[in-house]
C-alpha cells in the first residue's frame, strides 16, 4: 500500500482520465463509440478541470505510473424528503483501477480520500453509479441503493 500515492489530478492527467473512462466502460460490457465518448470526454474533463467544476483523484506507483483514478463533480441539491447537509452533492464518476492492480485497495483509497475531500468543504452526500461488480466496495462504505431508479429522456 505505500508504494501508492493518492493525489489531485491535474490538467497533465488529462490523457490517463480519458483511458480510464473508456477502460471503464469496456470492462463494464457497455457498447459505445470509444473514438466519440474519447473525443467528448477529453474535451469535457479539460474544461471541468481547469474552472474547478470537475474535481478528480489519482493513484500513483512509486515509479510515478498513474494505475487508478476517480472524479466528481458538485451538483446544488434542494431540501427534500432526504435529510442532506449542506446543499450540494458530490456525483462520483470515473471510479477504475487498471486491471493489474485490481485487489489491493486502491479504489477504495480513491473513494475515502473524496469522502474526507467532501467532509473538508461541507458536502452533504454523495451519489454515484455502481457497476455491478463495484457495489459491494460502495455498500461496505456506507453507500445504499437508493428508493428508486434513476430515469433518463436524452434530447
Amino acid at each position: 500500500m505505500n508504494d501508492y500515492v493518492i493525489r489531485p489530478a491535474v490538467l497533465d492527467d488529462t490523457d490517463i482520465l480519458v483511458h480510464h473512462r473508456i477502460a471503464m466502460f469496456t470492462d463494464m460490457g457497455t457498447p459505445f463509440d470509444a473514438s466519440m465518448v474519447e473525443r467528448t470526454f477529453r474535451e469535457w474533463v479539460r474544461g471541468r478541470l481547469a474552472s474547478g467544476e470537475y474535481l478528480a483523484w489519482v493513484c500513483e506507483t512509486a515509479s510515478g505510473e498513474i494505475v487508478a483514478g476517480a472524479g466528481i463533480t458538485l451538483l446544488i441539491w434542494p431540501p427534500g424528503p432526504r435529510d442532506i447537509a449542506g446543499d450540494r452533492v458530490a456525483f462520483v464518476y470515473n471510479v477504475y483501477t487498471e486491471p493489474g492492480h485490481r485487489k489491493r485497495g486502491l479504489a477504495r483509497r480513491l473513494m475515502e480520500t473524496i469522502h474526507i475531500w467532501c467532509e473538508e468543504h461541507g458536502i452533504g452526500a454523495l451519489a454515484l453509479n455502481a457497476a455491478s461488480a463495484a457495489a459491494h466496495l460502495y455498500k461496505s462504505l456506507g453507500y445504499s441503493d437508493a428508493p428508486r431508479p434513476m430515469m433518463w429522456k436524452i434530447l
